[in-house]
């Protein structure tokens, strides 16, 4: 009898140290991994003196760029609307930390557009998260070629 309690016991405390948590199931049965978010914040500006229209539209994005002469692959992104608000404009970017391997390189690429038209956007890389890099940035972009 104690023999069958303690093994019991023993099946109960086993079954609790799972490595992966979860959210209570949905109906039917299956279960949904937590998705922890994590952010990255900054500005977003450029030194031109010109105001944004209260149309313009901003679009902070991150991105894996850990493969060469590849399409940076896009993690997450953030869309601003400014309002009438001018430059330097906040961003919150939140990820899901699951995505993001310690050995990657990660970036941010930033575009204002207006009714389609692009106006302004990064030039250079930005790399955040990973290999030492910050998890706060402060965006330059450049003006759009026309």
């Amino acid at each position: 009898m104690k023999s069958g309690l303690l093994y019991a016991l023993g099946l109960l405390l086993l079954a609790s140290c799972t490595a992966t948590p979860s959210v209570p199931s949905k109906p039917g049965g299956r279960t949904t991994p937590v998705v922890v978010k994590d952010s990255i914040t900054g500005t977003v500006a450029y030194r031109e003196r010109m105001a944004l229209s209260p149309t313009a539209v901003v679009r902070v994005q991150l991105q894996d760029a850990s493969l060469q002469d590849v399409a940076a692959i896009v993690i997450d992104s953030v869309t601003i609307r400014p309002n009438g608000r001018q430059v330097p404009l906040p961003f919150t970017l939140r990820y899901d930390t699951a995505r993001i391997q310690p050995n990657n390189t990660y970036t941010l690429q930033a575009r204002i557009t207006d009714g389609g038209r692009l106006l302004f956007r990064t030039d250079v890389a930005y790399p955040v998260l990973t290999r030492g890099n910050p998890k706060r940035v402060d965006l330059q972009l450049r003006r759009a070629s026309n």
